[in-house]
């Protein structure tokens, strides 16, 4: 997928106001229009230009773009960085507004999807003077889930000035993380959404939840995955083992002949909650290295003294 330079498609600098590119995309789209232009290509520059367009006119998406895209050129291989978006804060229904599908792929990478879709309607609900509801995605760690903590978390949301251009500007909250907090479920922060007009109740701001990656633990939902590297004799003997958990290390019992890929669940080990999750242990067996003369004697003596065909099933697959 390549990046797009969606300035250079409306032939704008950066630091455009955003009147001037309310005038560059009524000039152009008269130029593209399909109806009307006699260019070859007229309806793929049209598409194009309205994607560019709803990018840059809209001052969130637009410094969403701006902050990740600083670095990348015009069809350069372009893939979003994991989590590019977290910290930042919007308004509304969220960047998308349910139109990601309509452009493309690199838009819909970067765009298509709405932490908003659960924002409360102000005007359906009758409340004219409530400001609007705040969104953002935040990272914490897995540790947080399990104890529960406190933090301190900086989001940034764009900001116009008088001139119209788009920067971004940074606020730091002080944020309790409940126990048991589940990744995607939001926590809502009363009042600190946008203010209301004429002085009415401030929105609120929901911050969605995601894990930091650990370098042992995968979750899905409150059940905590990992992969343990057991001994061939661990496994083919039967062993009591240190295993770790999130919570501490635990005695763990390989049973005799487990091969890799066996699943073993500590129950009630996850992410706490009513129910909690569980704890699966996935075994992977590994072999020591022939890196040695000792070691190479030994695996030739089991070659020799063990009647062990891994292959024997295969059958005439391996005739």
């Amino acid at each position: 997928m390549d990046f797009k330079d969606y300035y250079s498609i409306m032939g704008l600098e950066r630091n455009a106001s955003q009147d001037e590119i309310k005038r560059a995309y009524r000039k152009l789209a008269r130029k593209y229009h399909p109806d009307v232009s006699k260019e070859a290509d007229a309806e793929a520059q049209f598409k194009e230009l309205g994607e560019a367009y709803a990018v840059l006119k809209d001052p969130e998406k637009r410094a969403a773009y701006d902050e990740l895209g600083a670095n990348w050129k015009a069809g350069q291989e372009f893939r979003p960085p994991p989590d590019w978006d977290a910290g930042f804060e919007f308004s509304g229904g969220g960047f998308t507004g349910g139109d990601g599908s309509a452009y493309s792929d690199f838009f819909e990478s970067l765009f298509g999807h709405d932490l908003g879709s659960q924002r409360a309607d102000s005007r359906a609900a009758g409340r004219h003077t409530r400001g609007e509801d705040h969104h953002a995605k935040i990272l914490i760690d897995l540790d947080d889930a399990y104890r529960g903590s406190t933090r301190d978390l900086t989001l940034r949301a764009p900001t116009l000035d008088r001139e119209g251009h788009v920067s971004t500007k940074q606020r730091t909250l002080h944020v309790r993380i409940p126990k048991g907090v589940r990744q995607g479920q939001r926590i809502r922060l009363s009042g600190q959404g946008s203010p209301g007009p004429g002085g009415g109740r401030a929105g609120d701001l929901y911050l969605e939840i995601e894990f930091n990656p650990h370098n042992l633990f995968r979750v899905d939902g409150r059940d905590v995955f990992f992969d343990l590297p057991v001994t061939p004799w661990e496994a083919a003997l039967g062993a009591t083992i240190k295993a770790p958990t999130p919570e501490g290390a635990v005695d763990l019992k390989i049973p005799g002949g487990t091969t890799t890929g066996r699943k073993l669940r500590l129950r009630k080990r996850g992410i706490p909650g009513t129910p909690p999750g569980d704890l699966y242990v996935s075994i992977v067996i590994t072999l020591p290295a022939a890196d040695s003369d000792a070691a190479k004697k030994l695996y030739r003596q089991m070659e020799q003294e063990l009647a062990y065909d891994p292959r024997s099933k295969l059958g005439a697959y391996t005739s």
